[in-house]
């Protein structure tokens, strides 16, 4: 069975255009797919990724994923509510308590531990870009959890105390190492396939290794 690895951001709107794609990859092909969580770009770049003084970047991004959302039939929500980083849309200063997205990074790298990272990611990124109100209170994100086949309390417990943060911070270098810094990318052999758009291309290299369609 080929490994294939995912790096995926809980914030990023392009992630959670990838799921449908992603869920058929695993469909159609002999295929692994391995949730590589990283924190999202505004809190792990060494320096901002968008001024302040120039909002074209920002703005782009969010009608892009907008437009792209309508294409695919998927329901998008911007901004989340709440956006799980603690930002100001205005300076686009991060705020010190990132409690939230903290959490979800924790969960997907025990999601993964537990052989349901990409079926979390799906749910998890649904419920936040799919227009749930204060998808973070409640019971939105156990029912979420349960969807993808987890318990949302077990896996809290198992954040508590663990290394995950650790494991977040080897995935941004195997990021770096695969030679690309943006999410979602998936690796293949080494060979990074940047952006929700590129998964045919991803399928097409599939094929030209050989790899087993299931169908």
């Amino acid at each position: 069975m080929e490994s294939i690895d995912v790096y995926w951001s809980f914030r990023s709107p392009y992630s959670y255009l990838a799921t449908p794609d992603l869920m058929k990859l695993m469909e159609d092909y002999d295929v692994s797919l391995h949730l590589r969580v990283v924190l999202p770009v505004a809190l792990r770049a060494k320096k901002a990724l968008f001024d302040a003084s120039n909002k074209k970047p920002a703005m782009y991004i969010v009608m892009d994923s907008m437009r792209r959302a309508e294409y695919l039939g998927m329901p998008m929500h911007f901004p989340p509510k709440p956006d799980p980083v603690n930002q100001n849309y205005e300076t686009y200063e991060v705020a010190e308590d990132q409690s939230l997205i903290l959490r979800l990074v924790k969960l997907g790298v025990e999601a993964e531990r537990r052989g349901k990272g990409i079926a979390f990611a799906k749910e998890i990124s649904h419920l936040v870009y799919g227009g749930t109100e204060n998808w973070d209170q409640g019971d939105h994100l156990a029912l979420a959890t349960e969807a993808a086949g987890l318990d949302l309390a077990d896996m809290d417990r198992a954040i508590m105390d663990g290394d995950h943060m650790d494991e977040i911070e080897r995935n941004h270098e195997t990021l770096e190492q695969a030679g690309h810094w943006g999410v979602p990318t998936m690796v293949v052999r080494g060979e990074p396939f940047f952006g929700q758009d590129r998964i045919d291309t991803l399928r097409w290299r599939l094929d030209k290794l050989g790899i087993k369609r299931k169908n």
